[in-house]
């Protein structure tokens, strides 16, 4: 069984939205390429064939993996608990540190940027959170050392 892929609605979108320009614009455009890199004669050296044929092979594969998101996609809002006692999927946490306070909202790791407070759910961190109620504290290694956060609100 293919393992649950977490995403928001957004997330979901820019998925589908993503896939419809792949399969149509994409798929035309890099066949255009193709064809006219043909024209030029021997394939055996014709770096925009082989350029052409390089990108057709990687969009097929990012076709692929989409599906595949697509296919094993949990929409968080529609999965997330609805209450805030414990820390969940979808929950943005407020957690105490050492040196002052830090905000994260955890999501799927398709969707995880950490510079913008969105760790995946499979982060060490992310992880630790699951599952904890406001005023717990956890210690998360992390490759600086042990953290320990002490989560003050879940919302």
């Amino acid at each position: 069984m293919d393992k649950e892929i977490y995403l928001s609605k957004e997330g979901l979108k820019k998925l589908q939205e993503e896939m419809n320009e792949l399969k149509t614009t994409k798929k035309r455009e890099v066949a255009t390429r193709i064809k006219t890199a043909k024209e030029f004669g021997d394939l055996s050296e014709n770096s925009e064939y082989d350029d052409a044929k390089n990108e057709q092979a990687f969009m097929e594969g990012r076709i692929s993996e989409v599906e595949h998101i697509l296919k094993n996609a949990k929409i968080i809002e529609d999965i997330a608990c609805k209450t805030t006692d414990q820390v969940c999927v979808g929950h943005t946490v407020v957690v105490a540190l050492e040196g002052g306070e830090a905000k994260f909202r955890i999501v799927g790791s398709y969707e995880a940027d950490p510079e913008q407070g969105l760790i995946s759910n499979e982060s060490p961190i992310g992880e630790a959170l699951l599952g904890k109620k406001k005023g717990e504290e956890v210690s998360v290694k992390v490759p600086a050392g042990e953290m320990k956060y002490k989560i003050k609100d879940i919302k």
